[in-house]
């Protein structure tokens, strides 16, 4: 009797179906769709408003181009979809469905990749569309100027600081597996860290808080505060990268529970 061997299915073959699978769980649970709608609120809102402020300065004074409504939209905007990230990889620790998972996915590192590329690809092509409707909403209503370049520089920023900003948000969540935990983390690594330390008028808190990875984002968006490129990318990249070996070593190497 020929024995049948039975080839296992490559490493591409196992990541599209958990990438399939990450994408179905993502757009399938309400809490994603809550999280889409508070950014869009955020984000466009803040377009709308500036735009009606714009309106209102003196012909003297110096008008911002429309792609600033998307970048403050999303300075805020962002946290919501940051939290659709974390969700999509805390609930499963929460509710124990990570074994059921692992089960299906036993190739750690493959689900790894889908965990990441997934949530945080959705939450930056999020980030670049609705910026995008807030720059045209600031060009329709206050009309700011809205070259083809100036957009695609300030779509591409945004872009830069949403994948930077999820995965240190897959990376954190992994790691501490606490949907509390992991979003009191991010929400003061990347926002109020780099705002209150600096206000305390103590140099080497103001030096402290440029360190952060909030401050490469808000360089990136808004050129605030004084740092070179280079240093915002190492900030964004440094952060992330840490981060994302911390979640990494964390789903490879330690138990589901």
């Amino acid at each position: 009797m020929t024995a049948v061997h039975l080839q296992e299915p490559g490493t591409l073959t196992v990541y599209g179906r958990a990438a399939t699978a990450e994408w179905l769980r993502l757009r399938t649970v309400r809490s994603t769709w809550w999280c889409l709608l508070a950014a869009a609120v955020t984000i466009v809102g803040i377009g709308v408003i500036m735009a009606f402020d714009a309106e209102n300065v003196t012909a003297s004074g110096d008008l911002p181009p429309a792609t600033a409504a998307g970048e403050f939209g999303v300075l805020l905007g962002q946290f919501a979809l940051l939290v659709m990230v974390l969700l999509a990889v805390t609930q499963e620790y929460a509710s124990g469905a990570i074994a059921p998972t692992l089960q299906w996915t036993p190739r750690r590192g493959v689900l790894l990749a889908a965990r990441v590329t997934v949530p945080v690809l959705a939450a930056a092509v999020a980030a670049v569309l609705l910026a995008f409707v807030a720059d045209v909403a600031a060009w329709l209503i206050a009309d700011l100027s809205l070259s083809t370049g100036d957009v695609t520089d300030s779509l591409g920023r945004i872009a830069a600081v949403l994948v930077a900003g999820g995965v240190l948000a897959v990376g954190v969540g992994l790691f501490l597996r606490s949907t509390a935990g992991a979003l009191a983390t991010v929400f003061l690594l990347q926002l109020v860290l780099p705002f209150l330390l600096p206000a305390f008028g103590v140099q080497w808190m103001a030096d402290l808080g440029e360190l952060l990875p909030g401050s490469g984002a808000i360089w990136t968006l808004l050129g605030e505060p004084e740092m070179s490129a280079a240093q915002a990318t190492t900030l964004l990249v440094g952060w992330s990268g840490v981060a994302l070996v911390a979640g990494g070593w964390s789903l490879l190497r330690r138990d589901a529970g």
